[in-house]
């Protein structure tokens, strides 16, 4: 059974993005393992508090992300 763990920082993603991550995550997984194991592949997306991911040394949050991203 595949399982996938994403962590991310939480309110970043809204949840229409994670249904998205998670459906093409799914399919890159699939495309490997094969597509019987649709109904035994698990995707989790973990919201890590903002601030409590560090990058670099520093703590990061949903802000920085965006900033990051140019959103």
């Amino acid at each position: 059974m595949p399982l996938v763990q994403i962590k991310g920082i939480g309110g970043y993603l809204t949840p229409d993005e994670k249904r998205e991550l998670i459906s093409k995550v799914t399919e890159a997984v699939l495309s490997v393992e094969g597509e019987g194991l649709r109904q035994a592949t698990w995707v989790i997306v973990e919201d890590v508090q903002p601030g409590a991911w560090g990058v670099g040394g520093q703590a990061f949050t949903d802000a920085d992300l965006r900033r990051l991203a140019g959103r």
